[in-house]
């Protein structure tokens, strides 16, 4: 039979853990196959019975072709096969369903996702961990929900019960990346101070001023676009904006953000300004220097 775990890679492999330890069974304990150990001749000799009952495998299809027949062995074989499979195609899916069980783990991807989910582990630990604190947390880690654990764990050690960001970032002792998107928003809402942190972030994890003044560029030209489309009367959405703009709803969603905040006359201000900008840095002026003047620039 086969006991399927799809999804997020961590929380699959978790859920499997729990899922056979009810069934009396521990993950560390079954051989286990993954990239080009997934063949037929390699899987054989693990799915045959012995003295103590059926036999038990765990199969990784992390990134893995699955081999033309190998599925097949596996769902004739008898052998409980455990499947830890980020992504099955429809066949395997159905093969799942159909002799034995499939348990699917989502992962959350958008930060206030993550943020959502930290918050609900958090509470499952007993950690008093406040909203800001399990914002961090996802900002810094993103996707990474093992990162996430490992720090949830360190935090469990603490005496001290009230968790707040900076407790929490003491911990951790890593910088939340920059935004580019939240760097221009705190600009243009006239928050200088706020803007040089999303621009020293972004300059310390290794963003290339040129390539970070080019997502400027680009940001700006959809805000530019995004104010002439709130001038003209009509009622627009993030959905009406994105479609207009030819772009996805988040970079929409923010360019109209920034949008609202500006006119046509301060528009053309700052597209001058990053115009002067893009020119000092290919003259050879300290780039990071520029940018700095930049956000300074906009935030008036």
């Amino acid at each position: 039979m086969f006991l399927a775990f799809s999804g997020h890679p961590f929380l699959a492999e978790e859920q499997a853990r729990d899922v056979l330890s009810r069934r009396g069974l521990h993950l560390r304990d079954l051989p286990r196959l993954g990239g080009d150990d997934v063949r037929a001749e390699t899987a054989a000799p693990l799915l045959a019975p012995s003295l103590f009952g059926d036999a038990a495998v765990l199969i990784d299809l992390t990134g893995v072709k699955v081999p033309a027949g190998f599925m097949d062995l596996l769902a004739k074989s008898g052998a409980t096969a455990v499947m830890l499979d980020p992504s099955p195609t429809a066949a395997r899916l159905k093969l799942y369903e159909a002799q034995g069980e499939h348990h699917a783990s989502p992962a959350p991807t958008k930060q206030g996702d993550v943020t959502g989910w930290v918050t609900k582990r958090a509470q499952g630990m007993r950690l008093k961990l406040d909203r800001e604190a399990a914002s961090y947390l996802a900002e810094v880690f993103g996707a990474d929900l093992a990162g996430i654990v490992a720090e949830l764990n360190k935090l469990q050690l603490l005496d001290d019960t009230r968790l707040d960001r900076p407790a929490v970032s003491r911990v951790v002792g890593l910088e939340a990346p920059g935004d580019s998107f939240a760097m221009l928003g705190a600009a243009t809402a006239g928050r200088p101070a706020e803007a040089l942190l999303q621009l020293r972030r972004l300059l310390a994890s290794g963003e290339d001023p040129f390539k970070l003044m080019g997502a400027v560029v680009w940001q700006y030209s959809l805000v530019a676009r995004s104010v002439a489309l709130l001038q003209t009367g009509e009622r627009v959405t993030e959905t009406l904006a994105a479609q207009r703009l030819n772009v996805k709803p988040y970079p929409a969603k923010k360019a109209l953000e920034v949008a609202r905040r500006l006119n046509e006359a301060r528009i053309r201000a700052h597209l001058g300004r990053i115009l002067e900008a893009d020119q000092a840095m290919k003259r050879g002026l300290d780039a990071g220097a520029v940018m700095e003047r930049l956000m300074v620039q906009l935030s008036l």
